[in-house]
């Protein structure tokens, strides 16, 4: 069992790898000028060395003055600068690769979730996808910015290296050419554990977000059961696990770059004792033997770098698994129309007048039907209550509405005309959606009412805000449609953001109004406010209510009882009573046979 999830693993990692490498092209020709430059600094500082022993050759063998020094010595400094400035824009090129990089990426997993729908983020953890979307994102700008050229440099400088040294004294070539590979051999002998590690990490991080993001949601429950004292254990075991995994990648790559600085100043040493028994010998002269060992710590450098950024890489990988797990997520068939009939279709949509559902299947699985044949047929403005028990298949059906999911079977029709051809967005142009625990972002009343029509002007938002009853409090609050509220609508009672809600949907002048029991958890008087309000606004436009309260079903001029993803009955309240069948039974608190 142990070697198939290792398998697993290592395919995915794999994976991952080529992902990440895929990227680059994101960031257009950045990060290969940043290695060109960072390469160009690299045959400088071998001019460099070469010049500088030279030099000293001179100095010690031929007693040259400094004034014959100093042009020489002028062209070093100029070499200096040289390759500080190249070095210098290699690593801002690189940065800014790396920044278009996570850039890009970061709006192609907000347009994937997007596409994905409420339906793929509602089965996800909230702190497990921010955490992605952040954290994981900004984990990849040492892998592309810092990695990235360290693993190019690693070929590049020591081979220009071998290039000047072979030709020149080939024992001592010889000597960097055997060396080199042992350094990155161990780099990767060790790295493959770390990985492991590094991943357990970065689980361990995922768990640790979405634990925090759940004791903070739910404060009030912890604190009325007593419970908060003993979630604070909780919270101490999940940091201490997460801790310790960190703790433990950290001995590793400790423990990484231990062996590869052991075995690069052991090579360097071994290339020292070398030079200083051939120098001895009279096998070579100084000025080759100083260049040499001048370039020796450089010809393992760029392996040391490599081995510095080797976590960049370890990260990078890690952060790519939940973003490959969004990106490679199966999109929901969605209602969609080419460009050449949006125009007209956009005519069709202008107001609608009618939606049917021509028996519509949907299955979650095939053992799990949640909508079988449905018919409704809606011709006219007015008010549509969908009832039934839970499970009965009614958020199946309003999201099918919304166009998150289309039909496997059968059809959805607006005007007569497939929703499939109309095209989900020209759709829900015409749409205005209110959940039963509607979201209210962080800011002031005003923009949060104008949230779908940012252009309305203030007459207008206070239009809709009386429609929806909210204008009264509003009002009274000081600075009025200014006053700022809290993420999730903190300051305002549970009424009161159903009235914000309610008067966004207004504002937007949307001909379809879908809600899902907008008068739960409300005091008496938000719930006949809101009441009088729907029934206002059904007198012109289609208004579709998934409904529990009894007030609600009585308004709806046709009611469509639902049960297991079937259609049972449709009518009007006194209708359907008369008929004492499931919606009588239901009515009564009986469950239906």
């Amino acid at each position: 069992m142990t070697d198939n999830a290792d398998t697993v693993n290592s395919a995915d990692n794999l994976q991952n790898k080529r992902w990440l490498k895929a990227q680059k092209s994101l960031a257009g020709s950045t990060l290969s000028q940043s290695v060109a430059m960072g390469a160009i600094a690299g045959i400088l500082l071998i001019g460099q060395a070469a010049l500088m022993a030279w030099i000293v050759d001179k100095v010690m063998f031929s007693d040259w003055s400094l004034k014959q020094c100093q042009p020489y010595l002028l062209t070093m400094l100029a070499l200096i600068l040289s390759r500080s400035l190249f070095s210098r824009f290699s690593e801002r090129l690189a940065f800014e690769g790396a920044a278009r990089i996570k850039i890009s990426l970061r709006d192609q997993l907000l347009r994937r979730l997007y596409q994905l729908g409420p339906c793929y983020i509602n089965n996800e953890r909230s702190a497990e996808i921010s955490n992605c979307l952040h954290n994981g994102i900004d984990a990849l700008e040492a892998y592309y910015a810092r990695y990235l050229p360290a693993v190019a440099f690693s070929s590049l400088i020591p081979l220009a290296i071998l290039v000047v040294v072979f030709p020149l004294d080939w024992k001592s070539g010889l000597i960097f050419l055997v060396t080199a590979p042992l350094i990155p051999f161990f780099m990767i002998l060790i790295g493959s554990q770390a990985e492991q590690l590094n991943q357990q990490r970065w689980r361990a991080l995922a768990r640790m977000g979405n634990h925090f993001l759940d004791l903070i949601q739910g404060l009030t429950q912890l604190k009325l059961y007593n419970a908060s004292r003993r979630e604070i254990d909780t919270v101490a075991q999940v940091a201490d696990q997460y801790r310790h995994s960190t703790l433990s990648v950290l001995k590793v790559a400790f423990l990484s770059s231990l062996a590869l600085e052991f075995l690069a100043t052991i090579s360097i040493a071994l290339i020292a004792v070398i030079i200083g028994f051939r120098l001895y010998w009279g096998e070579m002269n100084f000025g080759m033997g100083l260049m040499v060992l001048l370039l020796a710590p450089e010809f393992y450098q760029p392996f040391r770098n490599l081995g510095t950024q080797y976590h960049a890489r370890m990260e990078g990988i890690s952060a790519a698994e939940k973003m490959l797990e969004i990106l490679n997520a199966n999109v929901p068939d969605q209602p969609s129309a080419s460009d050449t009939d949006k125009a007209s279709n956009s005519n069709i949509l202008h107001q609608v007048q009618s939606i049917s559902l021509e028996n519509v299947h949907y299955s979650y699985s095939p053992d799990r039907p949640a909508i079988q044949g449905i018919n409704i047929n809606i011709t006219s403005p007015g008010l549509y209550a969908l009832v039934g028990e839970s499970g009965a298949g009614k958020t199946t059906l309003v999201e099918m509405l919304l166009g998150f999911i289309s039909p496997q079977k059968g059809h959805i029709k607006i005007n007569q005309q497939p929703l499939q051809q109309l095209g989900v967005h020209l759709w829900r142009q015409q749409l205005a959606w209110i959940p039963q625990s509607p979201q209210l972002f962080s800011g002031s009343i005003i923009d949060n009412i104008r949230l779908g029509n940012t252009a309305a002007d203030l007459d207008s938002v206070k239009r809709a805000a009386e429609k929806a009853g909210a204008s009264t409090f509003i009002d009274a609050f000081p600075d009025g449609y200014n006053t700022q509220i809290g993420e999730q609508g903190t300051g305002l009672s549970g009424g009161q953001r159903q009235r914000i809600a309610l008067a966004r949907a207004f504002l937007r002048k949307s001909t379809v109004l879908i809600l899902d029991e907008p008068t739960s958890h409300l005091d008496p008087e938000s719930e006949h406010l809101i009441q009088q309000s729907l029934k206002l606004y059904a007198q012109e436009h289609i208004v579709i209510v998934v409904a529990q309260r009894l007030h609600t079903v009585r308004m709806a001029e046709r009611i469509f009882m639902m049960s297991s993803g079937l259609l049972l009955e449709s009518g009007n309240h006194q209708q359907l009573l008369a008929k004492n069948g499931h919606y009588a039974r239901l009515i009564a608190g009986k469950r239906p046979e």
